[in-house]
């Protein structure tokens, strides 16, 4: 019977919510839990978030089961996009693979962390303005939303630490693949001056044109928060440089 279930549901897709399967088959609440966890320990499921099933393929070995990162991380969340390093790396704009798969969203979750199929997977929330610049790939025939090339960027500068570090971004802006009338809208959109100034020093840098306004800011911010504060500083962007010379040298 507990298969016949299952099976009713993988007709409707995938993924399935406990709300779903409650309004489906009337069963008490407290009973559903159970057979849920009997349905996960045999690895017919696997849960992907508070009260949100993947059904695994029928005939799959259980721990065998693999699905496409992004695709499951499509399903996490609505609305969603891929992001940050994750994009970055889909889009060959770094060589670095990420260890986590990134999704922003503009809903709050209680919980921002997951672990999936032994892969972390960090979501990223976000003001709803600060949502834009997406686009549908088809990822093992199934569409799933990733920031385009350009947001990626900006979104990269707006929160680093999710990017894999300013000198991976920076070589991506080396690629000569972004729009540059794209990425200065981006740029403004955003509505961080912490990553207009990144940006722009970068452009700079790497002798990019692109038309941002220098910062009339007192305060002097990290190029790359996420290294130590100590460097040389970039009065036009008001900037601490705090990345070593190779780096620096590799842009130019």
């Amino acid at each position: 019977m507990t298969i016949q279930i299952l099976k009713s549901m993988a007709r409707e897709g995938q993924v399935f919510s406990f709300s779903q399967l409650y309004q489906k088959t009337k069963i008490k609440k407290r009973n559903l839990s159970v057979m849920l966890s009997r349905l996960e320990d045999r690895g017919f499921i696997e849960r992907i978030g508070k009260g949100k099933y993947l059904i695994i393929p029928l005939g799959s070995e259980k721990g065998k089961y693999t699905l496409h990162e992004f695709v499951i991380g499509s399903y996490i969340t609505e609305p969603y996009a891929i992001s940050y390093w994750s994009a970055l790396h889909y889009y060959g704009m770094t060589e670095q693979i990420p260890r986590t798969v990134f999704v922003q969203t503009p809903i709050r979750k209680k919980k921002n962390l997951l672990t999936i199929f032994g892969l972390d997977y960090q979501i990223v929330h976000i003001k709803k303005e600060k949502f834009f610049g997406l686009q549908k790939e088809w990822i093992e025939e199934s569409p799933v939303c990733i920031t385009d090339k350009e947001k990626t960027i900006i979104d990269c500068f707006d929160k680093p630490r999710y990017s894999g570090g300013i000198i991976e971004v920076a070589k991506a802006l080396k690629t000569g693949l972004l729009d540059q009338e794209l990425l200065n809208k981006y740029a403004l959109k955003i509505d961080n001056l912490s990553a207009v100034r990144r940006l722009g020093y970068l452009c700079d840098r790497i002798g990019l044109e692109i038309a941002l306004p220098p910062s009339k800011s007192k305060k002097y911010l990290l190029l790359d928060p996420t290294m130590p504060p100590t460097g040389f500083v970039d009065p036009k962007w008001r900037l601490i440089i705090n990345l070593d010379s190779i780096s620096l040298e590799e842009l130019e």
